[in-house]
């Protein structure tokens, strides 16, 4: 698996301390981007927060994500969260260790008292001091959250004195791409009150041996419950590796209400993803699974249309300079200020999902700016799907004929690929094994890149005749 370091730095470490006026949350940003650029420590937030045990809980369960590893247990996993300031409200997110989690929490408008938020993305210390500090806050001191360095920190000290090294796997960078493009197919499939969330999330198993429950499970709304499914059906929910939710239980007994979001599935549907999120005073957290516990997001292949397509590329560079920092982007303002169709900017703005530069936020059904601080370009360099697919492009081992198109491998293999209905199928192994499941085969995608290019040099060729086009 292709790793590298990724040199995280602050200037100090974050910290929780009392004050004459209560206590006083600092947390340190490293470097990030911002309105004006990429700035080393930029400051977000200096406030309080309206529910103070509250946010300390889920910035707890977020922490849990970034440090946890579901399966594999016995591998080490240590990334430091992700703040993003959209003007209006603060976005937590982490991503587990072994790839299948990924987690958000949003503290919104409501949840913040005074001060102004900021726009930009950088990652948070969170180290094990303040994570014992945080679980110890109680329910009536007031807290006063500063996100990045105060100005007379920024004075006094000079340079870095905290860095970290931590390594960051390929996989994990197309997870948070895949993530994103996932969720934006998903629908609210269920919303349970307080009681009756905290019911069923406790009774839900806490591991196995290794971070596997012996496959999927599914669950259907009933009532003003969730009530346990053996296989899918028209309304279920997916919840595979069930024990992945255990971070939800830090903010529990401060819940709303938990609801569930799930694609549409049909009668003996194979496993899906889904996201899972409490409601709480002024905030939401948000765990968004993977279909199986030893699955991580980076191989659904969700992304990888949007990938191969130069249109889509193009649209997002435009796109990308129209984005703003939005909590919630519009996409038919978007499209009113780009000239471009719907269609189109939804299309661009997965193409930026790819790269994190948009997240998708389910609860309120739209994308969200945000810049990760990470190479992003690397989810499309080493995508091996796409890598190949590309190889076998350059290599003319494409051959259209109508519906039906001929892919001969590297191996001498030859290789069909059927369109019905926009859908491409493959006579390859991967196809059988998946049917779809996991986005295209590296066959498929080499045919789509192909009809995509014959189209835009077919229009590149067409003849101006008597003032028309032929």
């Amino acid at each position: 698996m292709t790793r590298s370091l990724q040199a995280v730095a602050y200037r100090r470490p974050s910290v929780l301390v009392s004050a004459a006026d209560g206590q006083r949350l600092g947390l340190e940003t490293s470097r990030g981007a911002t309105p004006s650029g990429v700035r080393d420590h930029p400051q977000f937030f200096a406030g309080f927060l309206t529910a103070p045990q509250v946010a300390a809980a889920g910035l707890l369960a977020v922490a849990d994500v970034a440090a946890a590893r579901y399966y594999q247990r016995q591998l080490r996993a240590s990334l430091d969260p992700v703040v993003t300031g959209n003007g209006d409200r603060l976005r937590f997110e982490s991503f587990s260790g072994c790839g299948g989690v990924y987690a958000r929490l949003d503290v919104l408008e409501a949840g913040l008292d005074g001060g102004v938020v900021g726009h930009g993305t950088t990652n948070v210390d969170v180290n094990n001091p303040l994570r014992e500090a945080l679980s110890r806050i109680g329910s009536t001191d007031p807290l006063h959250l500063r996100v990045g360095p105060d100005e007379l920190a920024v004075t006094t000290l000079d340079g870095p004195v905290v860095e970290k090294k931590v390594p960051l796997p390929d996989r994990w960078l197309r997870g948070f791409a895949e993530a994103q493009v996932i969720a934006a197919g998903f629908d609210l499939r269920a919303e349970l009150p307080a009681a009756e969330a905290v019911r069923f999330l406790r009774s839900l198993p806490r591991g196995g041996g290794r971070g596997a429950s012996g496959g999927a499970r599914w669950v259907v709304p009933a009532g003003r419950g969730l009530r346990p499914s053996t296989r899918a059906v028209p309304g279920a929910v997916c919840l595979p590796g069930p024990e992945r939710l255990i971070a939800l239980q830090r903010v529990l007994r401060h819940a709303t209400a938990l609801r569930v979001y799930g694609p549409p599935v049909t009668g003996g549907a194979a496993a899906t993803a889904a996201a899972w999120e409490v409601v709480l005073p002024g905030m939401r957290l948000t765990l968004t699974l993977s279909p199986d516990a030893s699955r991580g997001f980076s191989g659904e292949g969700g992304v990888l249309d949007a990938l191969a397509a130069d249109e889509a590329g193009e649209d997002a560079e435009l796109i990308s300079v129209l984005l703003a920092w939005e909590p919630r982007v519009d996409v038919c303002d978007l499209a009113t200020a780009s000239g471009l169709t719907a269609e189109r900017v939804r299309a661009a703005l997965v193409r930026l999902g790819t790269s994190g530069r948009v997240g998708y936020d389910v609860a309120e059904a739209a994308y969200f700016h945000r810049e990760l601080p990470y190479d992003a370009e690397r989810v499309e360099r080493h995508n091996p799907r796409l890598r190949s697919a590309r190889a076998l492009v350059a290599a003319g081992a494409v051959a259209l004929d109508g519906a039906v198109a001929t892919v001969t491998a590297e191996d001498g293999h030859v290789h069909r690929v059927r369109e019905q209905a926009g859908v491409l199928s493959c006579s390859c192994l991967w196809w059988a094994k998946y049917r779809g499941g996991r986005g295209p085969c590296k066959h498929a995608l080499a045919v789509r890149m192909v009809r995509r290019g014959t189209a835009v040099e077919q229009v590149g060729q067409t003849e101006r005749v008597d003032g028309g086009v032929r």
